[in-house]
């Protein structure tokens, strides 16, 4: 099964924001290219200029930086309609939802259920589908033609923590790019063939690394954070929310994969997905990122109670580079696990 999936190519698609991971397939089905608009904003090459655009029309400096930038690229990129999540991700969304409205774009709300619960998610699929003028068969036929990407970014998963040959940063930037595929599937499929054909010759990283596990939403540090995790003698091999956004689990339908995906749901959920993970790859210690002003660092109380490793919590919001007190406190956290592991 190839990720074939014609439509994001036809330059007749109609473009699509979205604020955060959504169900794709019906967005596809309908006949929209969806693009991640975090991922254009994080990879632009002057983010700090998009975070001055929302500034200067009167976002706060204490507002969140990906929702700055967001805001900044809806502004600067020809994309005129936005899905916007506003139930599930940020509380801020549903202002800027209501602030894009007013500079003239189309906004579209979407809200996950309260529970993950395959019944409630169906419902919302089909609700969805209706809104956006297509079936729950044809993007279920959408599903399908993606489980070869994905099948794929599970491969390269695998190539991070069982094999040592994707560095942290590959796996961060091919997980997190699944949530819209770059807004062409079939560039992302041949793109990362040829990185996992590369990666699979490659020598594997020295077996005595520190194994880190990152948790929490990408951070705004990009590639210097996992660089500089790695010059000191460790790397990263499992990123969760990136991981999440990837949706790798094999299921039988939409409502399922959008039940599982952990994200929208209680921490308990992403407390049980995170464990699991943390005893299979082996880790060693956990870097948690919180983004400042986001309500979800609050959690951060009940991960430092229930993983018994340990932790390092980093908050960042829009400086986009490692000072040197971030980078000593990476430091001296490394090193503290090598002295209690012997490495």
């Amino acid at each position: 099964m190839s990720c074939s999936v014609k439509t994001p190519m036809n330059k007749n698609m109609k473009k699509i924001g979205i604020t955060t991971n959504v169900p794709i397939e019906v967005l596809i089905a309908a006949g929209y290219q969806p693009l991640d608009l975090n991922n254009i904003f994080i990879s632009d090459p002057d983010p700090e200029h998009l975070i001055k655009i929302a500034e200067k029309d009167g976002f706060p400096i204490n507002c969140c930086g990906w929702i700055k930038g967001i805001y900044g690229v809806c502004m600067e990129y020809d994309i005129d309609t936005i899905m916007c999540v506003t139930n599930g991700d940020c509380s801020n969304t549903e202002m800027l939802m209501e602030v894009l409205k007013h500079r003239g774009l189309k906004t579209i709300p979407f809200s996950y259920p309260q529970e993950p619960d395959e019944t409630e998610m169906q419902n919302t699929l089909n609700k969805l589908a209706i809104q956006l003028g297509t079936t729950l068969e044809q993007a279920e036929n959408v599903r399908k033609k993606l489980l070869h990407c994905r099948k794929l970014a599970d491969r390269l998963d695998e190539l991070t923590w069982k094999n040592n040959k994707v560095s942290g940063f590959e796996n961060h930037l091919w997980l997190v790019s699944a949530s819209d595929f770059n807004g062409e599937p079939e560039e992302y499929e041949k793109e990362l063939n040829a990185v996992i054909g590369d990666a699979e010759k490659r020598k594997a990283y020295p077996d005595n690394s520190i194994r880190l596990a990152y948790i929490g939403v990408p951070s705004v540090y990009g590639k210097e954070l996992y660089r500089f995790i790695e010059s000191n003698g460790a790397g990263v091999v499992y990123n969760e929310i990136q991981r999440q956004f990837a949706m790798t689990q094999q299921v039988t339908s939409l409502a399922e994969q959008y039940s599982i995906y952990t994200y929208p749901y209680s921490i308990t959920n992403r407390i049980d997905d995170i464990q699991r993970e943390l005893e299979k790859r082996k880790i060693d210690g956990i870097i948690h990122y919180v983004q400042a002003f986001c309500y979800r660092g609050i959690g951060g109380i009940i991960f430092k109670d229930v993983f018994k490793l340990p932790m390092l919590t980093l908050e960042g919001n829009d400086n986009f580079y490692l000072d040197q007190h971030i980078r000593t406190r990476i430091e001296a956290f490394i090193d503290m696990i090598k002295r209690n592991t012997d490495r």
